[in-house]
């Protein structure tokens, strides 16, 4: 398994684990309308009906299009926001930063959503490499990201870099995790900046 970060890199300024800071509910949604707009553009773009989605790193909101997908599953921290998400199918609750793995079969999603949380992975190559696993034969990953965040929660190497270089650390996970970059997004259509990165799988 290729390491993509350091321990120095992985660290975190709140080094408690990541359950405890996410032990209440937010209900925010971490970015701009437009921002929101966007993202549920490419979304969009990329699924069709009939879709097996997986909403990795989820909150109490999908910003997922009016698709009528066969199944949609989040995961996340927080079990009050999940089940507060009229979009899930089902969920479940995992720390990927404890335990690197998804709770799924091989070939169980057609796409894996992860917005606005990218930033907290301590080790994204078990995670990235997890995505894959469960993604069908020609699936999908879409990756999200502005420059808002919880800087006591991200991961140094995240803090550290300018937004260029975030979407490049995204690219590293992705590879690492056995996806073929397919699309790079970098846009601001409103006041927050909108990043993307999508890979399909090798």
């Amino acid at each position: 398994m290729t390491t993509v970060l350091s321990d120095r890199d992985r660290r975190k300024r709140d080094d408690r684990p990541d359950g405890t800071f996410y032990d209440e509910p937010r209900y925010v949604t971490h970015a701009d309308d437009a921002f929101l707009e966007r993202l549920t553009a490419l979304y969009a773009s990329v699924t069709e009906p009939g879709d097996r989605v997986l909403d990795a790193m989820s909150s109490w909101v999908s910003h997922l299009p009016a698709v009528e997908y066969d199944r949609v599953v989040g995961h996340g921290l927080n079990e009050a926001e999940l089940a507060a998400n009229d979009r899930l199918d089902e969920f479940v609750v995992r720390d990927l930063n404890a335990e690197r793995s998804l709770p799924f079969a091989d070939d169980a999603f057609d796409v894996v959503c992860c917005a606005l949380s990218v930033q907290y992975l301590q080790y994204p190559g078990p995670t990235f490499a997890e995505f894959a696993r469960v993604l069908a034969p020609g699936g999908t990953v879409v990756v999200s990201f502005s420059n808002r965040m919880f800087p006591t929660k991200a991961v140094r190497a995240w803090r550290a870099a300018s937004m260029a270089e975030r979407a490049d650390l995204v690219e590293r996970y992705l590879d690492a995790g056995g996806f073929t970059l397919s699309d790079r997004i970098a846009e601001r259509p409103g006041e927050d900046p909108f990043y993307a990165v999508v890979g399909s799988l090798r």
